[in-house]
């Protein structure tokens, strides 16, 4: 039975896949599981990803009939992934973005952490191929969702994660509403308030190798007014907690 799970949720990726299921597979120990999680893409990584999980008993596939966004995929894996008995679950994107040379690292911080996130904005960390304007948005809507939920976490846009499955079970994955890039922004700060230990490593963020952003005007709306409500629910949880009203 796989210790560590990596998921990927996929959407157009077939220029990618392949090669970054090689790179991942080097990375890990034996005791590893790569589930790809396929929304359906219509540029054939579905039939990509089946043809390496018939090559590799250590990769399977996740397929998803709709498009229905990055927090859903995650949940469907995450699910997944606890069902067949994960203690270590990492999700990162399936385009190079997250460079797979830092899972080894990942893997060895979770080892006095509950949650181990690769940031790019603390001492180390950082971006490349970016212009001004991708940076200024990044790099605010970090600062933005920190400061609205108060708590000291640098980069909480961030989707190079590693989770111990005890906080995914703590989580009530039913209860995680948000759909785009606010996902990552919702795991973490519940994490947190679950009062799990969070730790940043840091990590070089790239461009993708291949293939087109999913980033969206839609997606940077919602985490704008997502971000309040999870504050928000956030209290309610605690005061519900502690048995108040």
């Amino acid at each position: 039975m796989a210790d560590v799970w990596v998921v990927l949720p996929t959407y157009n990726e077939a220029e990618n896949l392949e090669r970054l299921i090689v790179a991942v597979r080097d990375r890990l120990p034996a005791s590893r599981r790569l589930l790809i999680v396929d929304d359906n893409s219509p540029d054939g990584t579905g039939r990509i990803a089946d043809r390496l999980a018939g090559a590799h008993d250590d990769v399977e596939v996740l397929h998803r009939r709709l498009k229905e966004g990055l927090g859903p995929a995650y949940i469907a894996g995450f699910r997944r992934a606890l069902a067949e008995g994960a203690e270590m679950v990492i999700e990162m994107d399936a385009d190079f973005s997250h460079d797979p040379a830092y899972l080894p690292a990942m893997l060895a911080a979770a080892e006095n952490a509950d949650l181990v996130l690769g940031s790019r904005y603390v001492d180390g960390g950082g971006v490349s191929d970016w212009g001004a304007l991708r940076r200024l948005i990044s790099r605010g809507g970090s600062t933005y969702a920190r400061a609205v939920l108060g708590v000291d976490v640098r980069d909480l846009t961030g989707g190079f994660k590693c989770f111990r499955r005890a906080v995914l079970e703590k989580i009530d994955l039913d209860d995680v509403t948000a759909r785009g890039y606010a996902f990552q922004v919702e795991m973490t700060y519940r994490t947190l308030q679950a009062g799990f230990r969070v730790v940043e490593i840091p990590i070089v963020f790239g461009d993708r190798r291949a293939g087109t952003s999913k980033m969206s005007k839609g997606i940077v709306a919602e985490a704008v007014w997502r971000v309040p409500a999870m504050r928000l629910g956030g209290a309610d949880r605690s005061r519900g907690n502690r048995g108040g009203g």
